[in-house]
């Protein structure tokens, strides 16, 4: 949440600025013979919105579906599946609680628990993309 709103501000403190140095430019456009709106260039406005538009498919947009699809994998994870954490513990899941999720390590069957959101890869779906 806190990276999409850094995300956001940074993206209209850019346009922001582009903003301000187009309008500088607004004497050139006039001069140019653009369309005009009350002795304003359109122009400026227009480039506002496509990188506005640009931002939004190459910054936005990807991340919500790399979210989306954590939550989806997270969401149906089950017992014996082979996992990941973000701290790079690899495990077999052995018992699911509500937000808790137990899993083993190694041969010596340590048990560690995290919640849902620490699981970063399950093991199952790399293998299914490396078939594939």
């Amino acid at each position: 949440m806190k990276n999409t709103l850094k995300r956001i501000l940074s993206t209209l403190s850019l346009t922001a600025m582009c903003a301000v140095l187009f309008s500088g430019m607004l004497p050139v456009f006039a001069d140019a013979g653009t369309a005009t709106t009350g002795g304003l260039s359109v122009t400026p406005i227009i480039m506002i919105v496509v990188m506005l538009a640009v931002f939004y498919f190459f910054m936005i947009r990807p991340e919500q579906k790399k979210r989306k699809q954590t939550e989806e994998m997270r969401s149906k994870l089950g017992v014996g599946d082979k996992i990941t954490t973000i701290g790079g513990m690899v495990g077999k899941i052995v018992d699911i609680n509500n937000d808790l999720i137990t899993f083993e390590t190694g041969e010596d069957r340590v048990r560690i628990q995290v919640t849902k959101w620490a699981i970063s890869t399950n093991g199952i779906q790399k293998k299914e993309e490396g078939e594939k």
